[in-house]
Parts: structure tokens; sequence; C-alpha cells
């Protein structure tokens, strides 16, 4: 991706706020978003900087206190880097390209797409994501979550190969090692999402002496719907710093279940207590397609490459990624303005 002189601008800005956040965060930040809503074009970015000012609003807001923290404890350029390929890259030029393409091709693009990595297979498949990544950004999808319980370490090559994408990477504690964190570190688009559990808090320790940003994510069930919506929860995952707290319902997860967890999870997020993002990752990814595109779509490639409609739980696989690549499956699965019916 070229830079382009409005990415060169907002970048200039970004900067030069990180360096006043140091002297006035709560100015700085309000300067920040007062101009970037004066200056949005974009349905999206309009609705997202109108909500951060709205929000900021409120004095005692905790999210004051997590940019603090954020920008005192992770390094400048994995800010800038990470921030502008999610913010500009992704949800901002990458969304303007989707909305045209979507025209031209006559089908649904989602604004990012989740690779489910659990079995060593799919490391014999790197090439075929690798091919899959550059479709979806010529598509304009700029934002990539890899649910791994594979090495990591196996992952890095196919996440340097494409500099211009956000990537969130899915992974268990255990998997982060001092080893992996020396490769990960010049790796400025990326950020590991640790999964919460047993030696979740030293990990994010070691994250955190690293200047690395990181998140966590909780997978959940009935079993955790009342820890969820009492908050109690997300008070106990801000006592590690994270930016997000990623909540995924479980393969067996009912429905309402998870209906009434991202309730929970909204409800938190506006009340601004926690020092921590609260994240629903399936329903918030299509919450935010339907702001950035006509009709929402939620897309993940399980291990075995089939595309899944995440927002149609009833609809069969689609193909294999492996063999089709990633537009022939989009466009098999999301037709415009043509609902999805089972099969």
């Amino acid at each position: 991706m070229e830079n382009s002189m409005s990415r060169i601008l907002i970048e200039t800005t970004v900067r030069q706020t990180l360096k006043g956040l140091k002297e006035n965060p709560k100015r700085s930040i309000r300067n920040l978003v007062d101009m970037s809503l004066h200056f949005s074009e974009g349905r999206f970015q309009s609705h997202f900087f109108q909500t951060a000012r709205t929000m900021l609003e409120h004095e005692d807001s905790a999210y004051y206190s997590l940019v603090e923290h954020s920008t005192s404890h992770i390094e400048t350029e994995h800010l800038v880097k990470f921030g502008m390929n999610l913010g500009y890259n992704s949800c901002t030029w990458g969304a303007q390209r989707i909305r045209r393409n979507e025209q031209r091709l006559g089908f649904n693009i989602p604004w990012t797409v989740l690779f489910q990595m659990d079995d060593l297979q799919c490391l014999d498949h790197l090439f075929e994501y690798d091919s899959a990544i550059t479709e979806g950004e010529q598509l304009g999808i700029y934002t990539w979550g890899l649910l791994s319980r594979t090495d990591p370490m196996a992952l890095l090559p196919l996440i340097e190969h494409h500099p211009d994408s956000a990537f969130f990477l899915f992974c268990r504690p255990e998997d982060v090692t001092s080893a992996l964190l020396d490769e990960i570190i010049p790796i400025k688009h990326l950020m590991l999402v640790v999964r919460w559990e047993d030696g979740t808090d030293e990990v994010c320790a070691m994250l955190r002496d690293a200047q690395l940003p990181y998140s966590v994510y909780v997978p959940y069930d009935q079993n955790d719907l009342q820890s969820i919506t009492s908050g109690e929860l997300f008070a106990d995952t801000q006592q590690l710093y994270p930016l997000f707290t990623i909540l995924t319902a479980k393969p067996d997860c009912p429905t309402k279940v998870q209906d009434l967890v991202y309730q929970a999870v909204v409800k938190a997020r506006n009340g601004q207590s926690y020092q921590t993002i609260p994240w629903e990752l399936y329903h918030d990814i299509r919450s935010l397609d339907e702001i950035i595109s006509d009709d929402a779509c939620c897309v993940l490639f399980d291990g075995h490459g089939q595309l899944i409609a995440l927002d149609h739980p009833d609809c069969m696989p689609f193909g294999s990624l492996f063999e089709d690549g990633i537009t022939p499956l989009i466009r098999q699965a999301y037709p415009k303005s043509v609902p999805i019916v089972s099969r």
C-alpha cells in the first residue's frame, strides 16, 4: 500500500498526540477525537468518533486510565503501526475499498476474517493462507484473526509478509516464551491475544515488560454467564492491563446465552468502568461490519479450510480455502441482497 497524503498527515497527528498524552492525557485524547470527527468522511469514521466523543465526556471514564497506561507501557512504534493498520488501512481506506468492491463484484465482503488454526496440518497450508490474505487485501480486508493452538512461532513469517494488515494472534499462555517475544518485538502490526487461564498473569507481565500490546480472550458458556453479566470477569481481567478482553463462545454455547453475553459486553463497554475494552468476538465483528457495509457478514475458516458463516449457524460449510481461494468462497456464501439458505 502506497503512503497516501492523508495517511501521512494522520500518522503525523497520531505521533504528536502520543507525545502530548504524557503532559495532558485527557485534553490530548479529546482534541484528537474532535479533529478526527471534523475530518471524518465515511459513515464508519463518523459513527466511531461520535461515539468516542460521547464516551469521553464521562470525566471518570476508566478508558482514560487505559490510554494512559497503554501509552506509558507500549512502545510508540507498536502503537503507531498497529493503530494505523487497524484504524486507517482497515477501518478507513479498507472500508471504502470494501464498499466499492461490493458494488462492483456483487457480493458482501467482511471487514475481518478469522482463521481457526488448531491443527498442525494447517502449517502445511501456509502458502494458501498467504495467498488468501493477499486476495483479501485486494478486496479491502486488512484485519485478520489467527486462532491458534499450534506453535505461534511458525505463523510469524506469514504475518511478516503482510505489513499493511493488522493481525490478532490468539494463543495459549504456555506458547508465549521469551524466544517468541524476541521474534515478535520487531513485528509492529501484531497483537497477541492470550487465553485467560492459569499462567496468563505471568505472560501478560512479560508482554508488558517487553512494551508489547496485548489482549486476553475468555472462552465462555452458560456457566460463565453470571460472572460476565455482573462485571466480575472484567474486574478481574483489567488487573492484567489488556487492551481488550475478548469473549469467545464455546462450540456448544446456546445462542440465547451468546445474546445475553453480548448485551452484557455492550453495557460494560458503555459503562466505562473497567480499564479494558470488553468485546464479544462474533457479535461485535458483525456489528462493526453492519456499519462499514450494507449487509453484515462474519467469516471464519475452520482447520480444514472450510468457510463457516458465523452469523448463519444453520448453514453448511462452504468449499475449501486450500483449493478454491478466499474470493470465490465469500462470493458463494454472501451474494449481495440474497439471503443465505441452508443446504
